[in-house]
């Protein structure tokens, strides 16, 4: 017997359970389905769209925003246009920080106050493998080996993948620098799902060694990874 697909609604349910593992609980989170119905953005957020953009890449946008809006909202704050800054990074309202990112078939975004978060970086991936022609751009040789070294490599590619795109939103809300994959080098704990990434060099205030902490999900046909800094922690 052939069992049911689940719903869109649950799968939609279990993606933002996965994520709220992941992330402490003052940071809210939200999940929205870029295939459902989506509210429309602010006019000044789809301002920040090529007017080439294709429908595509409009629905995840809304997606994203409203993600943001809901998450925002849960704070007990009002919503307010998220733009794009000069590197694309989002603009957040004074106050809050937050990470947005989306996939085909899932957008997610985390918001907490500046008070207590200096950065938070999400980051959803189709559950997909990464091409083995493509390590080399994204991982060092030790990270290689880790790969190579896993039961699913393409799986663990693309996993090294998006919890590279986590550290990296995470810090840049200090840094506001640009880096390759190169400046971070990941290590991760399979059984605890759990990764530490760790500064090659220094990105100002961060220093070569400095270590950010982040968790991972595999679920749904997503890979969900998620970094916090918090404004207690010891790093520069």
């Amino acid at each position: 017997m052939i069992a049911p697909r689940p719903a869109p609604q649950d799968i939609s349910q279990q993606r933002q359970h996965a994520l709220r593992q992941l992330l402490s609980d003052p940071i809210a989170i939200a999940t929205c389905d870029p295939h459902g119905d989506l509210p429309e953005p602010f006019a000044e957020e789809s301002a920040c769209l090529s007017p080439n953009a294709v429908e595509k890449r409009r629905r995840e946008f809304a997606a994203g925003r409203a993600s943001a809006h809901q998450a925002m909202r849960a704070l007990d704050q009002p919503c307010a246009p998220i733009l794009i800054g000069p590197k694309r990074a989002p603009l957040w309202p004074e106050g809050l920080t937050g990470s947005i990112t989306h996939c085909a078939s899932c957008a997610m975004a985390a918001v907490g106050f500046t008070r207590d978060f200096t950065g938070i970086g999400v980051d959803v991936e189709e559950d997909t493998p990464l091409s083995r022609d493509l390590w080399d751009s994204i991982a060092s040789p030790a990270e290689q080996t880790w790969i190579a070294a896993q039961p699913d490599p393409g799986q663990a590619g693309k996993l090294l993948f998006s919890a590279k795109e986590a550290a990296y939103k995470a810090q840049y809300s200090r840094s506001e620098r640009f880096f390759g994959f190169s400046g971070l080098e990941l290590v991760f704990d399979t059984n605890k799902g759990q990764f530490t990434a760790c500064f090659t060099s220094d990105q100002l205030p961060y220093r070569s060694g400095d270590l950010l902490r982040g968790r991972f999900a595999i679920t749904t046909g997503v890979i969900i990874t998620a970094v916090e800094i918090s404004t207690s922690e010891l790093c520069p």
